[in-house]
């Protein structure tokens, strides 16, 4: 049953279980992994009530109490405030240092002012560089699009660099006044009233998030990892992520892949078997290239800013940020998250879908090496949909679909699972 770990971590006692251990972005095997989970603020209770129902039915399902799951409630966010007087304990921290891997609801972050995002100190603490988003089409989801099972990607974002790393001052603060200064030495001009944001992008950080990609698309049979940039414009720091990977690509993985310019420049246009492509494409265009060929995509590597508004877009095309799923992950330490917001309205009335964070779990799954429970959540979860027991937010698209309770959508998910 595991090991005794004699440690409490905000007042609660860590339950009996194995640490995981974690290098190069893997975790060893476990029977019984101790999992800190966050609840989430907002829907999050609600979401992971019904989550962490379904995830322990897929592992009793598939392993009959060989394997499962200690979880260990950590804090975050509201709730942490209210009990502890802080958004992010230290506790909370060692807990996650400790065990390596954790999932979690959606935590509020003020627009404007206020706290820094939640989401993004525990990406920089951990240094979880890969946000890993999976994007595909589950039968019966309703879609905005014609084709929407023609996107299967899964998106690799950088997630430590970047503007969209939180370096920024406010416009008139001493640091804006001095970093404007600066630049007009440099003979560049900014109006004087500018809040100032930079980005830094690192040949290392853009790299190290090449090579996961690269790997994943390897390990999965995935035919392509595509480039996305702006490096037309920005040229030193979009661009340099561009010109980065396809350097890290012919140095690491020369055996393994093939450049679209030697594609085309050598071999015709003929993929050699059992190779991954590897190119590149423009932001803008790649947000039209998602709509209009989105089958000629398999996996996308992007930097922090653009992948994140091009998981949103794709997610879109699949029926939305409520059955999106997301990771971020490092060399020695997971998060699976929830990647929508915390609906604060719809709090505590049982209606919120939680299939982003169960299908977070299912990432999880995949993560210790449980293909089968990773399997069996999808395939539940796609059944659910296409006997139409739906949420309301995918209830009110759908033409005679029965509307159902979050707490009963987890109980319509483990039925499946069952028969």
């Amino acid at each position: 049953m595991g090991q005794v770990i004699d440690k409490t971590y905000n007042g609660l006692k860590v339950p009996q279980g194995e640490k995981l251990v974690i290098a190069n972005g893997k975790a060893s095997a476990s029977t019984r992994p101790i999992i800190p989970f966050i609840e989430g603020d907002g829907t999050g209770a609600d979401i992971w009530r019904a989550s962490r129902r379904v995830i322990d039915a897929a592992v009793e399902k598939c392993y009959g109490g060989k394997r499962s799951i200690a979880w260990f409630e950590v804090f975050a966010g509201e709730k942490a405030k209210n009990e502890f007087g802080e958004w992010l304990p230290a506790d909370t921290i060692e807990a996650i240092r400790e065990f390596g891997c954790a999932i979690k609801g959606p935590l509020t972050t003020p627009v404007g002012g206020g706290i820094r995002s939640l989401n993004v100190t525990l990406r920089q603490i951990f240094d979880l560089y890969c946000c890993v988003r999976p994007v595909r089409y589950f039968a019966g989801v309703p879609s905005p699009v014609v084709a929407p099972q023609k996107l299967d990607v899964v998106i690799y974002r950088e997630n430590t660099e970047d503007v969209y790393a939180g370096i920024e001052f406010p416009a008139e603060s001493k640091e804006s006044c001095k970093l404007i200064e600066l630049l007009k030495s440099f003979g560049k001009e900014v109006r004087p009233d500018s809040g100032i944001g930079i980005k830094p992008i690192s040949r290392f950080g853009s790299q190290r998030l090449v090579r996961r990609a690269i790997e994943y698309a390897m390990a999965n049979g995935r035919k392509s990892v595509t480039l996305v940039h702006k490096g037309n414009i920005q040229k030193f720091t979009e661009g340099a992520f561009r010109d980065w990977g396809y350097q890290l690509a012919q140095a690491e993985f020369n055996d393994s892949t093939v450049s679209e310019e030697k594609l085309w420049g050598e071999l015709s246009g003929k993929m050699p078997e059992g190779k991954v492509l590897i190119n590149d494409r423009i932001a803008d265009s790649m947000f039209q290239q998602v709509l209009t060929r989105p089958d000629e995509y398999s996996v996308l590597a992007t930097t922090n800013l653009n992948g994140d508004y091009l998981s949103d877009a794709c997610a879109a095309q699949v029926g939305g940020l409520g059955i999106a799923p997301g990771a971020n992950i490092g060399d020695t330490c997971a998060i699976f998250e929830a990647t929508h917001g915390t609906a604060p309205k719809y709090a505590n009335l049982d209606v919120i879908n939680p299939g982003s964070v169960i299908l977070s779990g299912a990432m999880m799954m995949e993560f210790l090496g449980w293909m089968e429970a990773k399997d069996v959540i999808h395939a539940a979860l796609g059944a659910t949909i296409q006997q139409k027991v739906v949420t309301y937010d995918l209830e009110r698209l759908m033409t005679g679909a029965k509307k159902v309770k979050t707490s009963e959508f987890a109980t319509a998910i483990i039925d499946n699972m069952k028969s």
